[in-house]
């Protein structure tokens, strides 16, 4: 047979995904499909989970897909239409060697794209680069695997409430944007106590509201106003595929991935004193600091679910989580990226709490920060520019954490810049205690880029 040759810009770091149609075609769901029977086969593995979001081409890239991992002998069981978790929990209960997510995630509607299992593991970095060469060979097995259907969502929603610990009734708004989480999300809701708003539940791949994506402030301004209209507690939203969570408290004010975690983890340290709590270099410092005072031992990690979850495996530690909205439980759960589940447990929290989600955050320490800011920087030159910023700052003696780009502390906060894994840009955050303090890390930041030849946008 011969060999299939991918657009070399939809092998990600942590996934596969491009423009339906562009970059990314039906014959490249086909050929992921022999390329994966093989890697499959390499570790022992016969039978492959295989789930869809809601856009549009996910059908025909799903139906694609099964056809090559069957035609190369790979046994398939379709779990059908969910969010990416539900995928997950298939892969980790139904006794399969993997699982094969279609879905474009968070992206434009055009967009598509395979998030990939190997065992328990996330198929990330190089394993996705050999799976583009053995594509590339063509010496797929031929056999003809047997194709079965289970409908795993009732399942699915049933395990959520399971961890569900709450002692009191909420008044909850929800919004799914359209996105794969819709169904799943009026299951929960029918069976969880209190009372519960719903807007967008109805899975359309054209997202007719607003973009799936709650880290955006813009895609979050219907569940504020629905939050307001019918004085809910809080308000939680999902992203396309359902592995990241948005939260509003009763305010109508955003708490952002490391807030949350702050409540998410005093709850695990209260359980299990001394836990390892993993967040991402983008968070806060807050973050860090309360898990060590709540008698936490926060892990600073490196962005990225499949890496985050690989550093939970490795650690054993019960949580994880990122800016980004990615939560990761292994305290009763499975130790992949699930917001619905999150949202079950921070439910459980406030209900076993008498303080509002409002009164939560308003304890935190208060801090002024950049939202996490990106410029356009070649490829060729991104992470050289990072490598740069690090060896003048540690020539200069600056306090330098480099497990993801450069992280320097100094007396008036931090700041950050590393480079994107999957775009032509670097990132950047920073985070101090005053607008005075701000300004002057600001300054550092835009100076070392500027020594580095790179001219900063206004900061």
């Amino acid at each position: 047979m011969s060999g299939h040759r991918f657009d070399p810009t939809i092998l990600r770091e942590y996934d596969i995904r491009g423009r339906v149609g562009k970059t990314l075609h039906e014959a490249d769901a086909r050929a992921i499909g022999r390329a994966f029977a093989v890697m499959l086969k390499e570790q022992g593995g016969r039978t492959v989970a295989v789930g869809y979001d809601g856009r549009l081409s996910s059908p025909a890239l799903e139906a694609a897909l099964v056809e090559g991992l069957s035609g190369a002998g790979a046994n398939v069981v379709r779990v059908g239409l969910g969010p990416t978790p539900m995928l997950y929990f298939a892969a980790s209960t139904l006794g399969v060697e993997g699982g094969i997510m279609i879905t474009g995630s968070h992206n434009p509607p055009d967009y598509n794209g395979f998030k990939m299992m190997l065992g328990k593991r996330s198929v990330f970095g190089e394993a996705i680069q050999k799976l583009g060469r053995i594509a590339a060979g063509g010496d797929f097995p031929t056999g003809q695997g047997q194709v079965t259907e289970k409908r795993v969502l009732d399942a699915y929603v049933d395990r959520l409430l399971r961890d569900y610990d709450g002692e009191r009734p909420l008044h909850v708004a929800w919004d799914p944007g359209n996105g794969a989480t819709g169904e799943a999300v009026e299951k929960l809701i029918a069976k969880l106590p209190g009372r519960h708003e719903l807007i967008n539940a109805k899975i359309d791949g054209t997202f007719p509201a607003h973009h799936p994506d709650p880290t955006e402030v813009k895609n979050l301004k219907q569940l504020q106003a629905l939050v307001a209209e019918k004085k809910c507690e809080l308000g939680i939203a999902f992203d396309g595929d359902g592995d990241r969570i948005g939260v509003i408290d009763g305010e109508g004010r955003i708490l952002w991935g490391d807030q949350l975690m702050v409540i998410l983890g005093g709850d695990v340290i209260r359980r299990q004193p001394g836990a390892t709590i993993i967040a991402d270099v983008k968070a806060s410092q807050v973050l860090f600091d309360e898990l060590k005072r709540m008698g936490g031992s926060p892990l600073m990690w490196r962005t990225g679910h499949s890496l985050i979850k690989t550093k939970m495996a490795e650690t054993g530690a019960p949580l994880a989580g990122e800016m980004s909205g990615h939560i990761f439980y292994a305290d009763r759960y499975y130790g992949y990226d699930d917001a619905l589940y999150a949202a079950v447990r921070l439910l459980g929290i406030l209900g076993r709490s008498g303080e509002s989600i409002a009164r939560m955050r308003d304890r935190l320490p208060q801090v002024v920060n950049t939202p996490e800011l990106r410029f356009p920087c070649p490829e060729e030159r991104k992470f050289a520019v990072v490598e740069e910023v690090k060896n003048r700052l540690r020539a200069a003696g600056a306090d330098v954490n480099d497990i993801d780009g450069v992280r320097v502390r100094s007396g008036d906060g931090w700041w950050l810049l590393r480079a994107s894994n999957t775009q032509d840009v670097l990132v950047a955050r920073a985070e101090a205690k005053s607008e005075g303090g701000l300004a002057a890390l600001k300054a550092q930041l835009a100076d070392q880029l500027r020594q580095s030849g790179i001219e900063p946008p206004q900061l």
